[in-house]
């Protein structure tokens, strides 16, 4: 790993250059907003390329929507995990129905669904409903 990493702000999306040694706290250098908010971002097709294809940290995606079931059950689970997970991985939340370009662009068929990606690149993908014990056991094992 390197010296320092590109993270994205959650508020505004922008880059901040943060030293490996600081990565569980900073504040953005344009909004001051806080670098990790120990839970899952809202992401929107505003900010997700910022998030997935720009950031140095690899981004676990949940795609859902607000009308399932096991989405719903899923959520607190999802929310949990951000807390053991950050600093090393940004967690956030796609609203499949909101945002259907991006669901249609990594082929979402099934919700609620994990996906891993990494600069750009999905690294993994798991479907379903997931504790909070298994969502931090495969995010780790993944990455």
């Amino acid at each position: 790993m390197s010296e320092t990493l590109i993270i994205c702000c959650p508020a505004c999306a922008s880059r901040n250059r943060v030293p490996t040694a600081k990565l569980g706290g900073g504040t953005c250098g344009k909004c001051g907003a806080g670098l990790f908010m120990g839970r899952p971002l809202v992401l929107t097709s505003a900010n997700f390329d910022a998030h997935a294809a720009k950031s140095d940290i690899p981004l676990v995606v949940d795609f859902w929507a607000a009308w399932c079931g096991p989405c719903r059950q899923m959520a607190p689970a999802f929310e949990a995990a951000a807390v053991q997970l950050e600093p090393r991985v940004r967690l956030g939340k796609l609203d499949t129905e909101a945002e259907q370009a991006i669901a249609t662009r990594y082929a979402i068929r099934s919700i609620p669904s994990l996906v891993v990606i990494h600069r750009g690149n999905e690294i993994a993908r798991q479907a379903g409903a997931m504790p909070v014990s298994a969502i931090v056991q495969w995010v780790r094992g993944v990455i």
